[in-house]
């Protein structure tokens, strides 16, 4: 049997919608501080801006507050938030470090170019210092070979500049925002002969992995002649006081071939060498 349609109920008429009345505003305490107390608001105080007696072009004493450490902070957090944006589409990537003053005739910038190629054909993209010597080289393989070539550079007191090689530049005012992002995309470290700026990034990772703040990775030294007198102070003074365990000089690679370099961080990262060795 079929049901009658209802018909529709009839909606208020025009005299009795005039004749509703809206239901009061809450009063918002929190948002009525500037009528209550006369106040300026937030947005008004944000907006204004020292007015000079008379009228100048520059005025740098205003600018005095981005110099003390609160701003500082928001820099450090502005600066963070950067390099994340900037390199988080990167995946598979290797750190390569090494003396800015290497020259294009030193076969050691050869070698670094090389290995740069090798990587990118591997599929690692190449991150470096963005400068010049071994950083450009590497820089240069990776980039001559279509790989992802990328530069981090930072702010130092002489004239700084990136090398022509690099795809993606990201730069920096603190060391440690910088070599957070070597750490955080790197799969490992292939380390030239360089000076003091390479020598921090050495003992950064090993230090960093010693105390397993971050999963192993292989961290390479590459030319053994320049490297042995480091790795037999290591030896013979550092392991042989006791200052660091046997397994410790495991973190540590030593190699004349851009081709071992090469194989080591692969065979890394396709058989995980970060995890921990399973049990018989």
């Amino acid at each position: 049997m079929r049901k009658k349609r209802r018909s529709p109920t009839p909606g208020p008429t025009k005299s009795s919608s005039s004749a509703a009345e809206a239901p009061p505003l809450i009063p918002n305490v929190s948002l009525s501080r500037a009528a209550r107390t006369g106040k300026a608001t937030e947005d008004e105080l944000l907006l204004q801006r020292p007015r000079r007696p008379r009228p100048e072009p520059r005025a740098p004493a205003q600018a005095a507050f981005t110099r003390e450490d609160p701003w500082r902070v928001l820099r450090i957090m502005g600066e963070y938030v950067h390099g994340f944006d900037a390199l988080a589409e990167v995946g598979a990537a290797v750190a390569v470090f090494g003396s800015a003053r290497t020259a294009e005739s030193d076969p050691m910038y050869e070698a670094a170019r090389d290995l740069g190629r090798r990587l990118a054909d591997a599929g690692f993209a190449v991150i470096t210092g963005g400068g010049p010597g071994i950083m450009e080289a590497a820089n240069r393989g990776a980039h001559e070979a279509g790989g992802l070539s990328i530069g981090c550079n930072i702010e130092l007191p002489q004239e700084q500049g990136v090398n022509a090689y690099v795809d993606v530049a990201v730069n920096f005012r603190y060391f440690f925002c910088r070599k957070t992002m070597f750490v955080k995309y790197a799969e490992g470290f292939v380390l030239f002969p360089g000076g003091f700026g390479t020598l921090d990034e050495l003992f950064e990772a090993l230090t960093l992995i010693q105390t397993r703040k971050i999963q192993r990775f292989p961290v390479v030294l590459f030319g053994s002649a320049y490297w042995r007198g480091l790795m037999d102070w290591i030896h013979d003074y550092v392991l042989t006081g006791g200052k660091i365990d046997p397994e410790d000089l495991r973190l540590l690679a030593v190699t004349d071939s851009t081709e071992e370099c090469c194989r080591l961080l692969v065979d890394c990262y396709q058989n995980q060498c970060w995890q921990p060795a399973s049990s018989p």
